[in-house]
């Protein structure tokens, strides 16, 4: 059989014992399984031939011996100290074969590799054991061969993305593809920075991240595979396969490529431990402002991040100008639960998660006032997490309110609190509030209006003051005035109806939120 017809995920360094008893060679020998049939699945690594009553000081370990048991027929003390021999030196598997000393599979080795747990096979028809050996051992070189082969490529390909500057995203899609199941990158804490794989797979592990991560420093089993990340004597995470169909040995190869990777992209890149933390909370967070994504399917990636989600009240933040990692410094220092991440023009979203008995009001309060020169946009606390998309586009539109216009506001800003301004802002994209502006301010649209389009935003914020809008813009009162009258005659209105006035007005604000 060729390699290439194996399966990637097959080409194992080794052989199980169950797998050695499905070749066609050894069928023909008619196999029994007599003693030992729970370690089937134990690696072979290689197959020797012995005869010899002391064999066990001569394996490593992962040995499948076959014997004919020939100086060892008629005596039962030598017969069990031959299995506890093989137990010791961790051999897989015996292979016995019948007809010239033991007609019968002995009861005294059987018993024997029964309590020792040592897989222990008869063959029943004569069998050429030069057969055997020839098929396994080219069997294990080609596998042995195909593995080094995949895992060069493996590093290759990975090799070539970090010098093409990827993203640790690619790398990890990269890998989830050669191993064909969720890969989880996670810090020393268990929480998730980063996954790859089929989102239906991603999500169910996901969901049952807690007990995984529960689990995290057990040992490896059931396609479970984990590599640990660092280097110069600092572990700082690690990178799981999850689910991993194919040999442990090739799963735990591939995990070792992978980690090689990650911190050599960390390295050339610069990056860290905590901006991958950030990425992650980046991702969940431009996910959960956009809508993009439903809200329950973003649970548990949430839940994986370290975010507490049961029973919780959920307070979505957006803060102008504030510094993503002293934002995360305060919650911190406060023991706050939450997540921060930088988004556009400026604006950190923050979602906090208190417990149903704290008021959130007050520790929203506590966390402003820790803040200096940043504004912080609040939307009303939610109980559902399926309310926290529209929470988080509510503190959004709340800031880009604020940061439109120079009011007079309180540290924790609510959408009361920006009254029509934060209205306008919420129906920008309504094409019909579009066509409003555009009809009310037509004859100031153009470049020649942008002067008088100023004035007039000058004036109606501060109250129709002519006095105060002339001062802002430096010129006389006659000059003002002319301008004013410039105006109302290229909209067609009296600024001094107050009717009029705050139609204008709020074609103004919408207008300016659409431009923003």
């Amino acid at each position: 059989m060729s390699t290439t017809s194996e399966p990637l995920e097959s080409l194992a360094p080794t052989l199980s014992v169950r797998q050695v008893l499905m070749l066609e060679r050894v069928l023909a020998g008619e196999p029994e399984v007599v003693a030992g049939a729970a370690q089937l699945d134990r690696a072979v690594r290689w197959v020797h031939v012995a005869e010899a009553a002391d064999v066990g000081v001569m394996l490593s370990g992962g040995e499948m011996v076959l014997t004919t048991g020939v100086l060892l027929a008629g005596d039962d003390d030598k017969q069990a100290e031959y299995i506890r021999s093989l137990h010791r030196a961790e051999a897989a598997a015996v292979v016995l074969g019948l007809g010239r000393a033991f007609p019968a599979p002995p009861d005294v080795m059987r018993r024997a590799a029964e309590r020792c747990g040592l897989p222990m096979v008869v063959l029943h028809r004569p069998f050429p054991f030069a057969e055997l050996t020839e098929e396994v051992q080219a069997r294990l070189v080609r596998r042995k061969f195909a593995a080094v082969s995949m895992s060069e490529a493996v590093r290759t390909a990975l090799t070539g993305l970090i010098t093409a500057g990827a993203p640790l995203q690619h790398l990890l899609d990269e890998i989830a593809h050669h191993s064909g199941c969720p890969v989880v990158v996670t810090n020393l804490a268990h929480r998730v920075l980063a996954t790859a794989g089929e989102r239906s797979a991603v999500d169910d592990v996901l969901r049952d991240w807690e007990r995984i991560a529960r689990q995290a420093g057990g040992s490896e089993g059931d396609g479970w595979i984990r590599a640990e990340l660092g280097g110069r004597g600092e572990r700082w995470g690690q990178i799981m396969l999850c689910g991993y169909r194919g040999d442990t040995a090739t799963g735990r190869l591939l995990a070792d490529r992978a980690a090689e990777s990650l911190v050599l992209h960390r390295m050339l890149g610069g990056a860290s431990a905590h901006s991958w933390e950030e990425q992650s909370a980046q991702s969940l967070l431009t996910d959960l402002v956009s809508g993009v994504v439903p809200a329950r399917q973003l649970l548990p990636r949430a839940r994986a991040a370290g975010l507490p989600v049961n029973r919780r009240t959920f307070v979505p933040l957006v803060v102008r100008d504030g510094d993503p990692a002293e934002l995360d410094r305060v919650l911190r220092l406060l023991g706050l639960p939450g997540i921060v991440a930088e988004l556009a023009d400026g604006a950190t979203a923050v979602l906090l998660s208190l417990a149903r008995d704290q008021d959130a009001a007050v520790l929203t309060a506590n966390f402003a006032a820790r803040l200096t020169q940043t504004v912080v946009a609040a939307a009303d606390p939610r109980t559902a997490w399926d309310d926290v998309p529209a929470g988080m586009r509510e503190a959004r539109h709340v800031a880009d309110a604020v940061a439109s216009g120079a009011l007079d506001l309180p540290a924790v800003v609510r959408l009361k609190d920006v009254h029509l301004r934060g209205l306008i802002r919420l129906l920008r994209d309504d094409p019909h509030v579009q066509s409003f502006a555009e009809r009310e301010l037509d004859g100031l649209l153009c470049a020649a209006g942008d002067d008088l389009l100023a004035v007039l935003r000058t004036y109606l914020a501060t109250g129709r003051n002519k006095s105060r809008t002339a001062q802002l813009h430096h010129v006389s009162r006659p000059a003002l005035y002319r301008r004013l009258e410039a105006i109302q005659g290229r909209l067609g209105v009296d600024l001094d109806d107050f009717e009029q006035a705050a139609s204008v007005h709020i074609a103004l604000l919408a207008h300016d939120a659409q431009q923003a």
